[in-house]
């Protein structure tokens, strides 16, 4: 499994840890462009089956992936009731500001606000805290780990790290749901 991966690769482990050693603090940020307050992506260096690897980690809070599967569901009753529907993708002009949707895409979106609006309501959608490891990658072993907190900060992600490589990782097994955020119309 490991042969062409350099995610077991001593060397390359050593490079992360000096990187690590030289950020004092047991991960690596690559490249963090996508990366916000509620969804991390880092390295950082654990043990699989007893052999050292480079962890590619996905951290995310439960509001983003109680949030995302409202909208796959959206998305999926929209493109049942609009056979025409592929996805709405918004553009920039160049100002950066957002393009207007046509009449079509306002539509749908309107329909898919609704759609997640109703789901909100019913709590139709419940989610818990999870971590799922993909040992498939190209470089390393994946880790996507969802966790009830508000932020994923510098600390979260250290207390994540020391409980996965300790085994001590515990994780709430309570199912949730959220409401959107309640904005006031001035």
């Amino acid at each position: 499994m490991n042969g062409s991966n350099q995610g077991f690769d001593p060397e390359i482990i050593s490079k992360y840890k000096r990187k690590m050693n030289n950020l004092k603090q047991s991960y690596v940020i690559e490249n963090d462009q996508d990366n916000t307050d509620e969804f991390m992506n880092f390295y950082f260096v654990g043990l699989h089956e007893g052999q050292e690897v480079i962890f590619d980690t996905i951290l995310y809070t439960l509001r983003l992936h109680h949030n995302s599967e409202l909208f796959e569901i959206a998305e999926h009753k929209a493109a049942q009731r609009f056979p025409e529907f592929k996805s709405i993708q918004y553009e920039e002009d160049e100002n950066g500001d957002l393009t207007k949707l046509n009449d079509k895409e306002e539509e749908i979106g309107l329909f898919m606000t609704e759609v997640i609006f109703e789901l909100e309501e019913e709590e139709a959608v419940k989610v818990k805290e999870h971590v799922e490891i993909d040992l498939h990658l190209d470089f390393g072993i994946g880790i996507d780990a969802c966790l009830n907190v508000e932020k994923i900060t510098h600390e979260v992600i250290e207390e994540f790290i020391k409980n996965y490589n300790s085994n001590t990782l515990d994780l709430d097994e309570t199912l949730y749901s959220f409401q959107s955020e309640d904005y006031e119309l001035n």
